[in-house]
Order: C-alpha cells, then structure tokens, then sequence
C-alpha cells in the first residue's frame, strides 16, 4: 500500500536514494535529486519508509532524460552531478560511521566512460528470453538495449536464442576490450554433457569459449568446468595485462579500475616487500612489482591465482609471489605495506588485527563500498592508524556504485 507526498530532497544517500523529511519522519526516494520538490509513492511501513518518484514538481538542473533500467539508479542526473554526489556518499560515511574529521576526501575520479564501459554482464535464462538478475517488482525483466554494457556482450546477447539454453538458469559473459572477444559460462545442475547444444548455440553466436557453473549459495563457489573453447580472455587494466573469465571476480570496467591501481600502486610507494590481500590474478600486485623487491598476492581462489601465475610466467614478472590461504589467517607479517582490496563485507576483526600486528607502516585500503570501508577505517583508527588520503574512483557511472582508494599510515 502506497500513498502519495510532496517531498522537498535534500541529499544523495546510499543507493541513488534522495533523501526527504516529513512529519512521520525521514523518506527515500528512488529517482529523485537533491534540491527537487517532488510527489513520490510513499511505502507505509515501521521504519524508514521507501517511495519513488511520481511526479517532478520542481527539477533539479542537474537532472537529464535517462533510459529506465533497473541497473542504472543515477542516470537522470548529469555525470558531473553523480561525481559530486559520490564524493559526498564517502565523505558521509566517514562522518556518520567512522566517525572521523576528516576534510580531505579528493574529487571522484571519472571513468573513461560514462556508457557501454561494463565487460561483464549475467542474466536469467526466462523462457524465451533473458532477463535482468537486479530487478524492481515480481517479474523478469527481459534484456533489450543496454547502455551500460560493452557492444560485445550486447551483440552477443542479442543473437543468443534463450530456448537453447535449457537446462542452464542464468548465463554470464565477460568480454574483453583488449582484443574483442567473449566467454560466456552457463549456470545449471547437471553434468557437462546435458549443456553440449547451449554451449554449441552460444559458440555459434560468437563465444570463444563456454563454461559451466553449478548453482551455489555463494557465487560460483560450487567449482566452473569449462566445456568448449578459452576459458578467458585477456584484458588490460592500467600497465598490466590479466586473463578474465565468466566466472572469475575482475573489476568490470578495467579502464576506470586501471587508473584505481595506477593510484594505488602511488600510495603504496616504495620498499622491500609488499603484500596484496585479497589479490584475485595480481592486478594490483603487479602495479607494484615495479616498486618493490618482492610482492606476495594471497587470495581464496585456486582459478585466479592459476591465471595470474600464468600470466607473470608469460610476461616475465619475477618478483611475484601467488598464496592461496584466506586473509584471515595472514602470516607474513614483515611487510613494508600491505594493500587489501576486499569483498563487500569488507575486513573482518581476525584481519584488523592482522594488520595491526604487522611490521607495515602503509596501508592502503581499496573499497567497492563505502558503509563497510568506513566501519573498518574508524576501528583501524583507534588501533593507532591515521587516515593519509582518500580518493573515490568511479568504476560504476550512472549507478550510485563508489571505488574508494585510499591510504592509511602510523
């Protein structure tokens, strides 16, 4: 049950979300812009309640015509605009959950582009069609025209028959502006040999090659196989070259990811040894091999360390070192910086207190969420870091998705 209110915005807030006040208390506003007076479709409901915009009464300048995505939450404002807005989403969370003074969050960086920058996208296989996974409402929302994403994975999509696909739910692909060419990875139970036609369809449409992931809990954790064909595809992110897959974690706009390990690599100086928590293929850790005398990469996963071994091997990098183990049972504690680059959840307590307890006196702190970089800024604070610099990047235009790189230091 909704009900209709004329709302004054006074603010961006975490998820594209304008924030209103009235009488029953604070109001989120999806499309809506700091500065507009608006009737929005208010949820009742304990709490903060949720609307979305009906009506502009007043517009923001800073509003411009956008397409209705259920990915894109800050399209209808000028990109300048959602720079802006994005610095201010960390410089809040420091305030409001760190709670630091802290007045020297640098402008956003931009992305190199502010449409078709995403070489990865993953979609529900919907009967005759694919769909969007993030959708508003109850019903799959089928693929058309997306801006956000690379040319090559929406020609791909747009050829690819999705009754071919049966026994797969969902199918992803990763593209790779370096050289043009898509992997793709289908996601269903059931052994290789009951994919075979969706894996020929699929290569048929221009896939270089084809894996399989089995459903799980948590994010292609139940193993990938691959089917047909390369199971990635090489790809350029700042000075280095790394091997993506359909399945594997990498940054899907790597030309704005470039310029965040460029900075990063700049934070963390100079020095004997560094380490790269969290360090996927080395993406990170081979901006600083140039820097240092040695670098170690730890990360969970087996794939990803495969395929940056491969690719130091190919390219000659000595100086790097692959571990797999998890961050929270860190040992290597003789380290003249360590660089983390984690999951949403951000750090938890286990590797705070690792890092405390290291020999590094720089720490650099890469975020792809400002509410947990915060949370886990304010703790390493009081465990006697201080906060150097921070500078937001912006992997995710027209989303109100925010990079943090920063630098901390004792």
């Amino acid at each position: 049950m909704s009900e209709l209110h004329t709302l004054e915005i006074e603010k961006i807030v975490a998820g594209g979300l304008g924030l209103a006040r009235d009488e029953g208390g604070v109001v989120l506003v999806r499309g809506a812009l700091p500065g507009e007076r608006v009737t929005a479709r208010v949820r009742a409901g304990r709490g903060v309640r949720q609307g979305e915009v009906a009506e502009v009464l007043r517009a923001s300048p800073e509003r411009v015509p956008s397409p209705d995505l259920p990915t894109a939450d800050l399209a209808h404002a000028r990109y300048s605009a959602q720079l802006e807005y994005k610095r201010g989403l960390v410089e809040e969370a420091l305030a409001r959950i760190a709670k630091m003074k802290f007045s020297g969050v640098q402008p956003a960086v931009a992305s190199p582009r502010e449409w078709n920058y995403r070489n990865g996208a993953q979609y529900l296989v919907a009967g005759d069609s694919l769909a969007y996974r993030e959708r508003r409402g109850h019903s799959p929302l089928p693929v058309g025209h997306d801006p956000l994403v690379m040319e090559a994975v929406q020609e791909i999509a747009a050829r690819t028959d999705a009754r071919l696909l049966a026994p797969a739910t969902e199918v992803a692909f990763r593209a790779s502006r370096l050289t043009g060419e898509v992997v793709a990875a289908l996601i269903g139970a059931g052994e290789p040999r009951a994919f075979l036609r969706a894996s020929d369809h699929l290569l048929d449409v221009g896939a270089v090659g084809v894996s399989l992931a089995a459903p799980a809990g948590k994010r292609f954790s139940a193993g990938v196989r691959l089917i047909a064909g390369e199971s990635d595809v090489a790809e350029q992110f700042g000075d280095v070259v790394v091997g993506v897959s359909a399945t594997g974690f990498a940054q899907v706009n790597p030309e704005a990811a470039g310029l965040a390990y460029r900075r990063a690599a700049q934070m963390a100086g100079e020095g004997t040894h560094a380490v790269d928590l969290y360090g996927g293929a080395g993406a990170i850790g081979r901006h600083l091999a140039p820097r240092f005398d040695r670098v170690t990469v730890l990360d969970a996963s087996a794939e990803a360390l495969s395929r940056g071994r491969q690719a130091v091997a190919e390219q000659g990098t000595a100086n790097v070192t692959f571990r797999h183990g998890e961050a929270e049972r860190l040992d290597e504690l003789s380290a003249d910086v360590i660089v983390v680059d984690p999951p949403r959840a951000g750090l938890d307590e286990a590797v705070r207190q690792h890092l405390t307890d290291s020999t590094a006196d720089r720490l650099v702190y890469v975020s792809c969420d400002p509410a947990t970089w915060a949370r886990d800024v304010g703790d390493l604070a009081r465990r006697g870091w201080k906060l150097r610099e921070v500078v937001p990047h912006d992997f995710y235009p027209q989303t109100s998705h925010v990079e943090i790189v920063s630098l901390l230091g004792r």
